[in-house]
């Protein structure tokens, strides 16, 4: 069976990662309970998803006893930038600096957050002269 690693999360199964990366390995009812402070959610709900995410190679899993033991094969910043690149695909046609711009505009970076970013674009350009700062627009979709 083919892993799909680079397919993004939906919101149930990125709450249920979120648990998974806080806990560390996790039976089910472990899941269960984490998720129960913000929605109730039926046992074989959860381990519907548990097993959503196993086909999709998102999270392994190990008998022990008479149970299975869930863990996370990808982690929380691979996830991330998944995610970051997908939104970047669909909603800004593969422009990141339209993303950007959005935020700008949204007033979701601050100025002091930009001269962070530059700092940080400067520091990566002198590291790879050869990169012309990450004008590919992303285009490693799907390569974790």
């Amino acid at each position: 069976m083919a892993k799909k690693t680079a397919e993004p999360l939906t919101p149930l199964e990125l709450e249920i990662m979120k648990v998974l990366w806080e806990t560390g390995p996790a039976f089910v009812q472990t899941v269960q309970e984490r998720l129960a402070a913000d929605r109730k959610l039926a046992y074989n709900t959860v381990q519907t998803m548990l097993n959503v995410l196993l086909r999709k190679g998102k999270v392994r899993r190990e008998i022990q006893g008479r149970a299975y033991l869930y863990e996370p094969v990808v982690s929380r910043p691979q996830t991330a930038r998944l995610a970051v690149s997908d939104l970047v695909h669909r909603m800004f046609d593969g422009s990141a600096e339209s993303l950007v711009m959005s935020l700008v505009e949204a007033r979701q970076l601050t100025p002091e957050k930009l001269a962070e970013l530059s700092a940080l674009l400067d520091k990566n350009q002198e590291a790879d002269p050869e990169d012309n700062h990450g004008d590919d627009h992303g285009d490693d979709h799907g390569k974790d």
